[in-house]
């Protein structure tokens, strides 16, 4: 088990240093005038328990965004590792590059690529190409952005052929800044192909402690219609509560 968390520690900070930086899913918002060229977050939330339940659980997130002209782009890592009793009950890697180019008004354009790592889902990896259009429809005290496109994704089975899959994505992304130290953001993806349909969504309340530090509260679901046979479950969720730095 100690052999475990070293290595699970170990690769939470490589992608920190890879990233730099963590956060949502989505494009990150429009830069303002002071929006500093380089920027990041880093998350991460670790709790144990011993004595009748022996337990842990790891959350790390990373993310660094910086600007070039009209582009803005982002790189993002997340690790999670769930063990209970010295048996790991969930394993999930993810990094992931951005980019959004803003026209003059509320129109944006976007392209990702995502690759993914969940021990438990039926696939040994997955990797997403995805490109489209973007609306910003408020901005200010309430944001919120649509978007949508279309995408590529090569599923890697254990068991079974690997599949590419032409992919239809649609986003949102809401903000609501509750006061001047906290903000509740919504996130909801959906990702539509021949054979399933996988939706996502982060609920996040944020708590500012400092102009760095932050308290952050969130709860993430992530649903597969149809996944392999030998995945255990359709839907995955977490909540947890970590602290982010901001620089």
């Amino acid at each position: 088990m100690l052999s475990l968390l070293r290595n699970t520690v170990l690769a939470s900070c490589l992608l920190w240093a890879a990233t730099a930086a963590a956060s949502p899913f989505y494009a990150p918002p429009p830069p303002q005038e002071d929006t500093p060229i380089f920027s990041g977050d880093a998350e991460l939330g670790f709790t144990h328990l011993s004595g009748n339940t022996n337990s842990q659980t790891l959350i790390g997130k990373t993310r660094l965004t910086w600007l070039t002209g009209d582009f803005t782009h982002s790189l993002r890592g997340e690790v999670r590792n769930v063990s209970k009793d010295g048996k790991t009950s969930a394993e999930q890697y993810l990094f992931a590059g951005r980019e959004r180019y803003d026209f003059n008004g509320p129109h944006y354009l976007f392209g990702f690529a995502r690759w993914e790592k969940d021990r438990f889902a039926g696939y040994d990896q997955q990797l997403s190409v995805v490109g489209g259009y973007g609306r910003q429809l408020l901005d200010g005290r309430h944001y919120l952005s649509l978007e949508a496109g279309p995408g590529y994704r090569h599923d890697r089975l254990r068991d079974d052929e690997n599949e590419r899959l032409a992919v239809a994505y649609t986003a949102l992304d809401y903000r609501f800044g509750i006061s001047n130290y906290a903000d509740i953001a919504q996130e909801v993806s959906v990702e539509y192909t021949h054979e399933n349909t996988t939706s996502r969504s982060l609920t996040a309340l944020t708590a500012r402690l400092n102009s760095r530090l932050s308290l952050r509260l969130s709860h993430e679901i992530k649903h597969n219609s149809q996944p392999p046979e030998d995945a255990s479950e359709r839907t995955d969720s977490t909540t947890s509560a970590s602290l982010l730095y901001r620089w």
